[in-house]
């Protein structure tokens, strides 16, 4: 683990600039250009931070050029200092990963979902994921820096 990694989810707290490259098993190459925000959850004891609730919007410019606008949500939790639990935006568990181990695995049906997160140039960070199944065949790679 690096010293300048993240640790805590006041780490990711804030608005970030976020690019993304989708390259389909085919060749054909989707890109998303937006904003990701990460915002805390109030908890029940007041003041309390429960967690951060993460939402990217943006465009996504299709291989023939055709734009769409994109948006996506999840919550992040931190259940112990440097593990960090991504849940959907229906609150159902996704996966998890740490500065130390940034690896993560989650089967939706018969599609797998693999992803590496990278740290190394903190505070710029990256998400790849390689999804490999019967209906999805796709590498995508997100990349996130400070707003």
């Amino acid at each position: 683990m690096t010293v300048n990694s993240p640790n805590t989810l006041d780490d990711f707290a804030g608005r970030w600039t976020l690019t993304r490259k989708i390259i389909q098993r085919n060749g054909d190459v989707f890109t998303f250009s937006g904003e990701a925000e990460f915002s805390w959850l109030e908890g029940s004891v007041q003041d309390e931070k429960s967690g951060l609730a993460y939402y990217e919007k943006g465009e996504v410019t299709a291989p023939n050029g055709s734009i769409m606008l994109a948006e996506r949500r999840y919550f992040w939790q931190q259940p112990q200092t440097g593990l960090f639990e991504v849940l959907f935006d229906d609150e159902r568990y996704f996966h998890s990963f740490s500065a130390t181990n940034p690896n993560a695995e989650h089967l939706c049906g018969d599609d797998n979902y693999v992803v590496r997160y990278d740290f190394t140039a903190w505070p710029v960070w990256r998400s790849t994921w390689q999804v490999i199944g019967p209906r999805k065949d796709y590498t995508m790679i997100s990349e996130y820096s400070p707003a």
